[in-house]
């Protein structure tokens, strides 16, 4: 793309977004208006894919479905044609936005909960930071915090269950073949699209299902709005006709079933302890000091500890702990070595002669605090390509996990290294170098951005392998904004997008293996 229309393209999407943060309720998002799903192939074999945390489909019991012509199942028919009786312009509305897709609407929603609590706390009196409590959500500050690493194990985790839920799914509807409603009764008016799988379970309360789980553990003190859009989603399938009450019922409880373990999961895996200690924290900077290195030094007024500095202990999802240690990389130049001094200078440069093509670049990939976060922002990039593919549900969650699990895996092993190395940030070499955008509250080697960007470019060109150039230049994009930023080191940047590209083939490994190719 020639550099000129690049640029003009950034500037457009940075005033689309402002736009839409500005404006009030009523403005059109850019998924708000997209056709229903229609799969070009519904993946009739999915029953047979290799779930992620499930050992088979088998592991959860789903109950044999009423005859379609039991009187409960004809008196569940007439229930959609009262509602469809009375669809108000409102109702019809509703049934538009979730016919776009569950797994994409859900992800959406969980995009907007990371960005309202993507707010870091502010000091206590005495100088002080307040932690989040899971067990007082509501009090100040709310938890959760959601950082980039939060964020990025909230994608992984919400995509991975939907995948199970739907594997779990496509295997009990191949089982049981019970028809759609509108095959059933050929009065009934259908809505969306029809579709030639069978209705029982039904794949949207599946999704749904196992978002609102996993959503109200990771985010407690939204549970009212997680449960008002759980209704309109369940609504909406029954009054467009096509799932009875029972599919969908069948459906939410199988989805639920399917996030428990998933919750299970989450509890032991560690990510609870990533917050550390004023033991442990002194222990990283003695370490650091210990290897005849300068430590990073929180820049905040008054000094912030470093965020979550014990998540690199988390459990990944595409490989074990120890993998996870061997993906740490070599250490950065020393703090007073010459290519240090160089590489300082070269920030120095970059922040002391900006340019408005580099600015847009920085404020597009800037991420920061009120936002979806750097992993957030892969996710949207995913979901908006997939919308051109017509994925069926369960090859979006499918991809989707993948993506998710990598940047997860990616925070892991980012973080692991930030805090074992513990270097500091251009700001700290170099008090001249006056930041294009706020500097992160953690230590500079490797670049998060690199790492989640180059992670995801690397899953994302193996699903959609005519766009792996694209993904790839956007994720060296992404890492250069971080040095025209002023806030990380060309070492950082390149580092980070190689471990990234690391951590993104487990994910291509992962692909190959899973039955879906």
């Amino acid at each position: 793309m020639n550099k000129k229309i690049f640029f003009s393209y950034l500037v457009s999407i940075v005033v689309v977004i402002a736009i839409v943060v500005a404006c009030n309720k009523d403005v059109v998002g850019r998924t708000d208006n997209i056709a229903a799903l229609q799969p070009t192939n519904t993946d009739d074999n999915a029953g047979t894919w290799k779930p992620i945390l499930l050992t088979a489909p088998t592991d959860i019991v789903v109950a044999a479905p009423i005859a379609t012509s039991a009187p409960d199942y004809i008196l569940q028919i007439s229930e959609i044609k009262s509602f469809q009786a009375n669809i108000t312009s409102e109702d019809q509305k509703l049934i538009n936005y979730w016919s776009a897709g569950a797994v994409l609407r859900w992800n959406e929603i969980l995009r907007d909960l990371v960005a309202k609590h993507n707010l870091p706390p502010y000091q206590n009196a005495d100088g002080t930071y307040p932690t989040p409590s899971v067990s007082n959500p509501l009090a100040y500050p709310q938890f959760p915090f959601s950082n980039p690493p939060y964020a990025a194990r909230a994608y992984a985790y919400v995509s991975a269950a939907q995948y199970d839920a739907l594997v779990t799914a496509w295997y009990y509807k191949k089982q049981f073949n019970r028809p759609a409603p509108y095959t059933v009764d050929a009065t009934l008016k259908v809505l969306v699209p029809k579709s030639a799988l069978p209705s029982y379970p039904s794949e949207d309360a599946v999704v749904e299902g196992a978002a609102v789980e996993m959503l109200k553990l990771l985010f407690p003190g939204d549970q009212e709005y997680i449960t008002e859009k759980a209704a309109g989603h369940k609504k909406a399938r029954l009054m467009c006709g096509a799932n009875v009450r029972s599919d969908i019922e069948a459906g939410e409880a199988l989805g639920k079933a399917v996030a428990q373990k998933f919750q299970a999961r989450a509890r032991g895996d560690r990510a609870g302890a990533a917050v550390g200690s004023p033991t442990i924290w002194a222990k990283i900077v003695s370490d650091c000091r210990v290897r005849g290195d300068s430590p990073w030094v929180s820049l905040d007024a008054p000094a912030r500890p470093p965020m979550l500095p014990v998540f690199g202990k988390t459990k990944a999802f595409l490989f074990d702990s120890l993998t996870a240690i061997s993906l740490r990389p070599l250490p950065p130049p020393a703090v007073g070595s010459e290519q240090m001094k160089i590489e300082t200078e070269e920030i120095y440069q970059y922040v002391k002669n900006p340019t408005r093509e580099r600015i847009a670049i920085v404020h597009f990939w800037a991420d920061g605090a009120g936002t979806y976060t750097p992993p957030g922002h892969w996710d949207a990039i995913a979901a908006e390509d997939f919308i051109k593919k017509n994925f069926s549900e369960v090859r979006w969650a499918r991809n989707m996990a993948l993506v998710n699990m990598s940047l997860m895996d990616a925070a892991v092993v980012c973080w692991d290294t930030k805090n074992y190395y513990f270097n500091p940030r251009p700001t700290q070499l170099n008090p001249n170098i006056k930041t294009l955008t706020g500097i992160p509250n953690f230590p500079a080697y490797i670049s998060g951005h690199s790492t989640f960007s180059g992670a995801a470019a690397t899953i994302l060109g193996h699903i959609i392998p005519e766009r792996a150039t694209d993904y790839a230049n956007m994720a060296q994009q992404a890492s250069m904004s971080r040095m025209y930023g002023g806030i990380h080191f060309r070492s950082d940047c390149a580092v980070g997008l190689v471990v990234g590209k690391n951590v993104g083939n487990y994910a291509i490994q992962r692909a190959l293996t899973d039955g879906a190719e």
